[in-house]
């Protein structure tokens, strides 16, 4: 949860914005060497709440006679973690003196059963699913102000995409993916507080 805001409404309203984009299908491509045809290596970047980047491995083939992938990935980003006065008075107090800065990041760890699906007719093509987990951190310093804390949360979700392999040639191929990750609600915390999504908060 990267949204610091305090009235129910704004966050349930930021919240149906963010699925409706993602619903809607977007389009990214990234590169992929192979080694024998056993294993392979890619990288993936673009725009995730900010700039961010994943790498991973896959397995190919993953018993004899069985066709199915099992991928392996983990991705960084760098994000606006949200609004530094909403986050001081959620977690801290009602003080406005200091000048904010802030930072945020996040890790995102993937684990991906390919299954192999034809796709709008296009051979190499598959159907992805697995668990996800991601880890958020933001910090708000208040120069001048004395306040220096990090609001943090840990989150397991599940993902679902396709994906389709076009060949450049023996040891490079462009993917074309999409998909949805989604994310089960979590304890957020900061300082000596924590909102929690049965409400059972510590220091509100």
């Amino acid at each position: 949860m990267t949204l610091l805001y305090s009235q129910r409404e704004n966050i349930i309203l930021k919240y149906l914005i963010t699925c409706s984009l993602l619903l809607i299908i977007s389009f990214s491509s990234y590169s992929q060497v192979k080694s024998n045809s056993k294993t392979s290596v890619g990288i993936q970047t673009g725009y995730n709440r900010g700039f961010g980047i994943i790498g991973n491995y896959t397995i190919h083939h993953i018993a004899e006679g069985l066709p199915e992938n099992i991928r392996f990935g983990i991705g960084y980003n760098r994000l606006n973690p949200g609004n530094a006065a909403d986050a001081r008075r959620i977690f801290i107090n009602n003080a406005t003196n200091g000048v904010p800065e802030k930072k945020g990041k996040s890790f995102d760890f993937r684990i991906d059963y390919m299954m192999p699906y034809k796709l709008f007719n296009l051979k190499d093509s598959y159907l992805v699913f697995g668990p996800r987990y991601s880890s958020f951190t933001a910090n708000f310093n208040y120069i001048g102000g004395n306040e220096n804390f990090d609001v943090t949360s840990k989150q397991w979700g599940i993902g679902l995409g396709a994906e389709s392999y076009f060949k450049m040639n023996s040891r490079l191929d462009i993917v074309f993916a999409t998909g949805l990750d989604y994310f089960f609600n979590s304890t957020l915390k900061g300082y000596d507080t924590s909102y929690t999504p049965n409400d059972d908060n510590i220091n509100p």
